[in-house]
């Protein structure tokens, strides 16, 4: 299996959302099922169905973060330097719109483009990877193309 790459903050976070499901969500959900049984004929308990979905749901998700985590690749930014590359905190202004942009390329896991955490497997990540301070960067996008130059790279 493929090693998946990710911040020493994204694999604490995958841990603690599995613990908590463990810990509270399950058990909660297990109790719902329970008293759902309860209340008697089980094919038209709208309860204890919705009950068993969510069941489901936490099971699946419990699943996929045991897997993430087994596979997790903790990578720390701040021993890193040089061109950029996973971990890198990059600043970029669109050359059209003169819009200053600061991204930190992470892991799929812990991508959250709204706090400026970029998957890894973006367009934008993999036109970044491998470029400088001053570089020009061509990036093709669903919406189309766009120019940004790269200001500044930080490891941290």
């Amino acid at each position: 299996m493929e090693k998946i790459p990710m911040t020493r903050a994204g694999h604490t976070a995958l841990e603690t959302e599995l613990k908590q499901l463990k810990t509270e969500e399950r058990p909660a959900i297990i109790k719902a099922i329970a008293e759902a049984r309860e209340h008697g004929d089980l094919s038209e308990n709208a309860e204890y169905h919705s009950a068993k979905e969510k069941q489901s749901f936490i099971e699946g998700r419990i699943k996929e973060l045991e897997g993430a985590i087994s596979l997790a690749e903790v990578i720390d930014p701040s021993k890193l330097s040089g061109a950029i590359k996973f971990g890198a905190r990059v600043t970029l202004v669109d050359e059209d719109t003169d819009e200053e942009k600061t991204y930190q390329i992470v892991g799929e896991y812990e991508a959250k483009i709204e706090e400026g955490l970029l998957n890894i497997k973006s367009p934008i990540a993999r036109a970044l990877i491998g470029k400088e301070e001053g570089d020009s960067v061509e990036v093709k996008t669903p919406g189309g193309g766009k120019s940004y130059e790269v200001l500044k790279i930080v490891y941290a």
